[in-house]
């Protein structure tokens, strides 16, 4: 398998899996046992991406990478609202471990403002949305600007979900095949 795990000592960013909490849009637990992996390809973007916020005093805070397709029809079946969720049956880009959900923090671990709070299923979540302050349109630029320089692509609705191009080519990865199983 092609999966390499991220922490926070192996690449300097802050997680906060938020699919092992109940601070998610389903107010469950999804992962009993969390990691955070990324498809190999991913992973090298990733390690760009910090390199490029580095400088500036900026760190990654990971919300979800990798994510089992058990734990995607876990989430679908709560709410299969294809403007912001995979359909299981195609496959996401995060159960191929292509998709990283992120958003930025200052130096002291303190979230950048993005207008939204992560997985706010609502078109103040699209990006180039005007209706948020001017403060959380600059800070997605920048995060918008730090990624896709870094060779990720982003998705329309969701200001924190970046992914490799063409994500589809590859397999999707089961909870069983992880080192470390994710779900119960």
């Amino acid at each position: 398998m092609a999966l390499i795990e991220i922490t926070e000592e192996t690449h300097n960013v802050i997680l906060d899996l938020k699919y092992a909490t109940t601070d998610n849009f389903t107010n469950a637990p999804v992962y009993t046992n969390p990691h955070c992996y990324l498809h190999e390809e991913a992973e090298e973007l990733l390690r760009n991406a910090i390199v490029l916020a580095q400088p500036f005093g900026y760190r990654f805070r990971i919300f979800d990478a990798f994510r089992p397709s058990e734990a995607q029809w876990a989430l679908w079946n709560h709410t299969p609202d294809p403007e912001f969720l995979a359909d299981p049956r195609r496959g996401s880009p995060h159960s191929r471990g292509a998709a990283i959900d992120v958003t930025l923090t200052d130096e002291n671990g303190n979230d950048l403002d993005m207008g939204t709070g992560f997985d706010a299923f609502t078109p103040l979540s699209h990006h180039g949305n005007m209706e948020v302050s001017i403060e959380a349109q600059k800070n997605r630029c920048l995060l918008m600007g730090i990624m896709t320089t870094a060779g990720w692509d982003f998705f329309r609705n969701e200001w924190w979900h970046y992914q490799l191009f063409n994500a589809r080519r590859l397999p999707v990865f089961s909870d069983t095949t992880l080192p470390n199983p994710m779900m119960a």
